[in-house]
Parts: C-alpha cells; sequence; structure tokens
C-alpha cells in the first residue's frame, strides 16, 4: 500500500467506526445522536492519540523483529492496549454523557468488542475490494 492508500486505509476505517457506532448506540440507548457522535469522535481520537504512545512504548519494552512476535506477545499486546485506552476513555464518556462511570464502562466496552470485530471484517472487505479495484 502506498503513503496516501494508508491514509485514505486509516480514514476510511474511522469516519464507517464513528458512523455504525453512533447507528449502534443510537439503538441502544436513549442519549441523542449529537451527543453520541461528539463522544464517538472524542474515543476515536483518543485511540489514535494512545494507538501512537502505546506502540512506541510497546517496541521500546519488546525490541527486536516485529514479524517474529509470537501468538502470546501479541495477545499481551491486544490486551494492554485495550484495557489501556478503557482506562482513558471510561471517565471521558462518563463526563460527556453524564452517566456513572458503571454505564461508560458497559457503554466503552460494547464499543470496544464491536470496533475489534469491525476491523477485522474492514480490513478484509478492504482487501477484496482493493483486489477487484485493481483487476
Amino acid at each position: 500500500m502506498s503513503f496516501v492508500e494508508r491514509i485514505f486505509h486509516a480514514a476510511l476505517f474511522e469516519v464507517l467506526a464513528v458512523i455504525f457506532s453512533v447507528l449502534g448506540l443510537t439503538l441502544l440507548t436513549d442519549h441523542s445522536v449529537s451527543a453520541l457522535s461528539g463522544t464517538v469522535i472524542v474515543i476515536s481520537l483518543m485511540a489514535m492519540v494512545w494507538n501512537f504512545v502505546f506502540n512506541w512504548g510497546f517496541d521500546r519494552v519488546f525490541r527486536g523483529e516485529r514479524v517474529l512476535r509470537g501468538f502470546k506477545v501479541r495477545c499481551l499486546h491486544a490486551l494492554l492496549f485495550e484495557g489501556g485506552l478503557l482506562l482513558f476513555t471510561i471517565p471521558v464518556v462518563a463526563y460527556l454523557l453524564n452517566i456513572s462511570f458503571y454505564q461508560a464502562f458497559i457503554m466503552d466496552l460494547g464499543i470496544t468488542v464491536f470496533i475489534l470485530l469491525y476491523t477485522v471484517l474492514y480490513n478484509w472487505v478492504y482487501d477484496h475490494v482493493r483486489v477487484w479495484i485493481r483487476t
């Protein structure tokens, strides 16, 4: 993938993630679309910053070729990344939506599970559409 395509891939991923998250939360909660949109956009921005910071730190601790990292290290990476993100976003969600920390935890956990599944599906579809367009 070229640099420009990577930017397109990431931007499309985030835009669709925000849209689908807001749609899902609108159906499952009684919050307004505008409140949910703002909250999900803030979470998305926090996730991008956390992704940069966390991966920089993780790579400094787990040195060497990334392709040689085993399944256990990759699971540890995912759990620490998502756990750290939840620690930062739960208070923000609680504040922005004026809900309890427990409600924010449940909502944020739901978003996290959705994003994990969405990531797999998005990348699978993107890769197949990319091949289809080039042929």
